[in-house]
């Protein structure tokens, strides 16, 4: 089954879309197609997707271009950078629509807070925290 293409573009230089890094978002998924003699393909599922942020430099302003920062929570590759997108306001608001919509469908929720700050013993390497045992 293919997924529908909800938006597609490539890396714009000025306001031209002269480059070999093409982006491509689905319901589920964002792909990345990078390189001209070795193209390397990436794709993230949305919902892995944590923080979307929006970088327009006056170079940006002037072109109607920007570029959307992506924070994830793949191993391989937590950040990723759509560099020069055009229109990209409207670009960062579908994909967060997209993500919270992927989310809801997966049945993920963010959970923040946690343990941390705490430094539980675990004397007898188990990966459980003695004080829970």
């Amino acid at each position: 089954m293919t997924e529908q293409v909800i938006w597609q573009d490539r890396k714009h230089f000025m306001w031209f879309p002269w480059s070999f890094t093409r982006y491509k978002l689905t319901e589920n998924r964002l792909f990345l197609e990078t390189g001209l003699f070795t193209t390397h393909y990436d794709e993230t599922q949305l919902y892995r997707i944590r923080d979307i942020k929006l970088i327009r430099s006056l170079k940006h302003k002037i072109f109607g271009t920007g570029d959307i920062q992506l924070i994830t929570t793949e191993q391989t590759q937590p950040t990723i950078l759509l560099k020069n997108v055009k229109l990209s306001h409207d670009v960062k608001e579908m994909i967060s629509k997209l993500v919270e919509e992927s989310r809801k469908r997966n049945l993920v929720r963010e959970v923040s807070g946690g343990l941390s700050g705490f430094d539980f013993e675990d004397a007898d390497a188990d990966g459980i925290p003695d004080v829970f045992q």
